[in-house]
Formats: structure tokens, sequence, C-alpha cells
């Protein structure tokens, strides 16, 4: 005969096991908050814009053949933008104090479909350090096209700046602790129905039924403990049994 959950049975087990997924829940959210808070380093990004354009002549008009050979320049660009040629000498500009392959991992460079815009986003726990490093990037590179590509079709459309009031971009805070809210009410209901289904002892008269498949005749109840009569003092006068020849108050 095949076993069936109802679902008030599921909602039994989540109720009698709820301070288990409510604890789980709450140490989750805590310990995400206080390691978004206090132990992980504030990342910034800044962000820098270059047009590559072919130059113009006379003879030379702004046709779709011209705009794709740029946008197919740019796939090209994307790499030598992180190549050793142009972080090495945004390294030694800026006197950073790491090498190129590690500073080509806090760079990405990204475009639009069909876009002649290129875009430098720069990632550093220093806000002001990530605008120089995207500013400068873009600057050596617009300066080493004419003498790798022999082409001069670079412009700088807008420099990183840093605002007043700049926020970081990573760690977040409130969606690390959203996220860690939702784990730990998943590996507590998932750990509720893990102990459920390893108990395997019988702690009613349904659970005698349903298991063991026989009726309940009678249930032994608990009877709690019945208080002690207090010892009440009776006076000594009426407690006394007078002896013979004996009156009260003698």
């Amino acid at each position: 005969m095949e076993e069936t959950i109802s679902l008030r049975e599921l909602f039994a087990v989540l109720r009698k096991r709820l301070w288990l997924i409510v604890l789980i829940t709450i140490i989750a959210a805590t310990v995400s908050g206080v390691i978004s808070f206090f132990v992980l380093t504030p990342v910034y990004e800044s962000k820098t814009q270059i047009l590559v354009n072919q130059a113009k002549n006379d003879q030379q008009l702004y046709n779709t053949q011209t705009v794709q050979t740029n946008v197919q320049l740019i796939n090209t660009y994307n790499d030598i933008i992180t190549s050793p040629a142009i972080l090495d000498k945004v390294v030694k500009e800026l006197k950073l104090d790491k090498s190129a392959q590690s500073l080509s991992g806090q760079i990405q460079v990204t475009s639009a479909q069909n876009s002649q815009v290129a875009q430098i986003v720069v990632q550093d726990t220093s806000a002001k350090r990530a605008a120089q490093i995207a500013n400068t990037t873009a600057s050596v590179f617009q300066k080493q096209v004419p003498k790798l590509m022999n082409v001069d079709n670079v412009k700088v459309l807008s420099k990183a700046t840093v605002g007043e009031s700049a926020s970081p971009v990573k760690p977040q805070p409130l969606l690390n602790i959203v996220i860690a809210v939702v784990v730990g009410l998943m590996v507590g209901v998932g750990l509720s129905f893990l102990l459920e289904y390893l108990d395997n002892t019988l702690k009613t008269e349904q659970d005698i039924e349903n298991i063991l498949d026989l009726p309940v005749i009678g249930v032994v109840t608990n009877i709690k403990d019945v208080p002690k009569p207090s010892n009440v003092s009776r006076p000594d006068v009426a407690a006394r049994v007078p002896q013979r020849g004996e009156t009260y108050g003698s």
C-alpha cells in the first residue's frame, strides 16, 4: 500500500519545526548582514566611454560598410585595452602597486551590439583610484592605437568622474540579506522534513493506527501530581481529650 502525504500533514510538520526554521533563517540573515557590513571591503565602479570612428576624407562617405568595419575593430580593441601593452603603461603612469595582469582583472570593456561606442568599466576599492584608472586607460589607449594599428580613429567621449557621495556597487547588504533569508528558509524547511523522516518514534495514538494499522483500545493519559494536603494544626484545647477527673482549664 502506497503511503500518501496530505497537505495537512505537511503543514503539521512545518508547524512542529517552526522554531527550527525561524532560528536558521535568523542566523543566516545575521551572518550575511555582519559579513556584508563589517567584513567585505566596499568596491566602487567608474566608467569612461570611447568612440571608434574611421577618419574620413572628401572621397570617403559615411556608409554601412564603414560602420561595420568600426564595429569589428571594437572587438579587437577590447583585447588590446586589457593587454600588457596598454596596462603596463597605466601601472607606470599611476605608480600602482600591482601588475598589469592583476589590473586586467579590474577592467571590463563592453559595447552594445552594432555600436561604435565602447565602455571601459573599472572596479576598485577606492572610488578616486577607479576613476583615475579608467581615464588613464582610455588616454593611453588613444595614444597607442596609431602605433599598434596604424590608424587614428579613437576618441574619448566621456571621462570618469568621482561624485561627492559615491556609493559602492558591491557588496549590496540588503540584497545579500534577502538572499540569506531565502536560503535560510529553504535549509530550515528541508532540515525539518529530513528530521521528520528520520524520526521513527510513535508519539500519538494516530501514529499507531497509521503505522501499525491496529485499532487503539485505550489510552493512558498523563496524571498530574496531586498536591499533598497541608497539615492544619488544631488548638491544643480542642485536640486534648480530658482525662477522668479532669476538667477543661485545669
